[in-house]
């Protein structure tokens, strides 16, 4: 075994010969703020390079192919003979890329969406070649969430949304923390906080603001000032902060570090303006501007720590999605996050009450439609113990699937690609079909979950006589 070149011949306690003038030596120079840039810079150059793998020639992440046994497997239902006989009678159709003549085919996401309208449109009609999804409702929203650091929640929400868009729906992913974990796996390039979902929330405050003005001086009083940067704010909608990603399917509003400067704005702007509903914000901008009738599903991802970016995506959100591992430590904090949200809510919820009662006003209440805790990094020989007295716990609050832990794309921490950028042909088929079956099972709890919710929806819109029929989704 080669010695660490580091490592004294005969190892001694720490505490013992320390020349205090080598010690001095070794510090370097003190360190300052412009050395603070200096290493995130190097962490960056250190990121780039380890995103090299699957990046294409201008350094942009691009999205592999996929096989006719990817496709005739998991993607589209119909037979790897049938699939191939559809193709040769069909030349319009796309045809796939081969490295060998007469080697295997492969096609890129985009040609598998063109291919499954097409079955959609041709096959068979007991089969599901594309997703429920009834006509005429909004996009769900669904906000991932916990304060417990490490939990797998952005890993989480972006193989959620992944499996979403292999699966046909059209997928909307907001990074709403400023670490920006989120944006980095769908290649999101974002120069400033103007880029993010900052200018979302800045709009819906300075119409807000404007409104409260007009009403000021309706009674005679001075407005309050409208800054150059609301202004500019109210110039913008939510389309111009989206930005397509390596994924056909999946569009990003992207994160960076100085969205955390809304930790800061928004307490200025609700003690300027009380009446203004932060928690309204997201969901207003969102369906205001049409975004969500273009998609089928929005996923937030959170900060960890509920603070005003993770109130507001939580207020928007349809759906809760807390990931949690199964150990005592974030079973604990699981808990103490849920306490965190009661008490927060509550809170709101108290004091528009409030003044809803004093101006005679009906009062608000805040509603989610399902609140799912889901176990992730699950190791069933050392945690189903715990696993199960969690279960007895929290009943159908914890989803009964457990996303196993998987070498395949290592963990959370470590994870550069997804499973599902993954080619096959690093591992074998077996191996690449066992590590993902963990998160198949994953979308599949959740997508039975969304098709319950959806099919609720549209029965009690039916009932209610204003149908809106149930459909596939529609051709991008």
């Amino acid at each position: 075994m080669a010695r660490d070149p580091h490592q004294a011949s005969t190892p001694l306690p720490p505490y013992f010969n320390i020349n205090p003038d080598a010690a001095m030596a070794d510090l370097g120079p003190t360190a300052t703020i412009a050395g603070f840039a200096e290493i995130a810079a190097a962490c960056a150059r250190g990121r780039d390079n380890l995103a090299d793998r699957g990046l294409d020639e201008i350094g942009r992440k691009q999205l592999r192919l996929f096989s006719t046994w990817e496709i005739t497997r998991y993607l589209i239902p119909v037979a790897q003979a049938h699939f191939r006989r559809v193709l040769k009678q069909n030349p319009d159709l796309p045809q796939g890329a081969s490295d060998t003549e007469g080697g295997a085919k492969w096609f890129s996401l985009d040609e598998v969406q063109r291919l499954r309208a097409f079955f959609a449109a041709q096959g068979a009609r007991s089969k599901n070649y594309r997703p429920y999804r009834p006509d005429g409702l909004p996009a769900k929203i669904v906000a991932v969430a916990n304060c417990k650091g490490g939990v797998g929640k952005t890993s989480t929400a972006a193989h959620l949304a992944m499996s979403a868009a292999l699966d046909g729906y059209r997928v909307l992913v907001i990074d709403l923390d400023s670490q920006g974990a989120m944006t980095s796996i769908f290649d999101g390039r974002v120069a400033d906080e103007w880029q993010t979902a900052y200018p979302i929330l800045a709009r819906h405050y300075g119409e807000y603001l404007r409104a409260e003005n007009q009403r000021r001086m309706d009674r005679g009083e001075a407005p309050q000032p409208l800054d150059e940067a609301l202004d500019a704010a109210l110039q913008m909608r939510v389309d111009d902060v989206i930005q397509p990603t390596h994924w056909p399917g999946i569009d990003l509003i992207g994160a960076q570090l100085n969205l955390y400067r809304a930790e800061f704005q928004v307490p200025v702007w609700r003690m300027a303006a009380r009446g203004w509903k932060l928690w309204d914000a997201l969901t207003d901008r969102l369906a205001a501007d049409g975004v969500l009738g273009r998609y089928d599903i929005v996923f937030i991802d959170t900060p960890p720590a509920l603070g005003h970016l993770t109130i507001t995506g939580l207020a928007a959100a349809d759906i809760l999605l807390v990931p949690l591992g199964a150990t005592a430590a974030e079973f604990e904090a699981t808990g103490r996050f849920f306490d965190m949200l009661h008490a927060t809510f509550r809170s709101i919820e108290e004091a528009e009450n409030t003044a809803a009662r004093a101006l005679g006003r009906p009062g608000m209440a805040f509603e989610w439609d399902a609140v799912r805790a889901v176990l992730t990094r699950y190791d069933s020989a050392r945690q189903g113990e715990m696993a199960a007295m969690m279960q007895a716990y929290l009943g159908r609050t914890l989803s009964p699937h457990r996303q196993d832990a998987t070498a395949l794309i290592g963990p959370s921490d470590e994870q550069v690609r997804a499973i599902y950028e993954a080619d096959y042909r690093d591992f074998n088929r077996e191996t690449y079909a066992r590590g993902r079956e963990t998160f198949d099972e994953t979308y599949a709890a959740f997508k039975r979950l969304l098709l319950g919710l959806w099919r609720r929806e549209d029965r009690a819109a039916q009932e209610a006589g204003a149908p809106p029929e149930p459909g596939p989704v529609p051709d991008r």
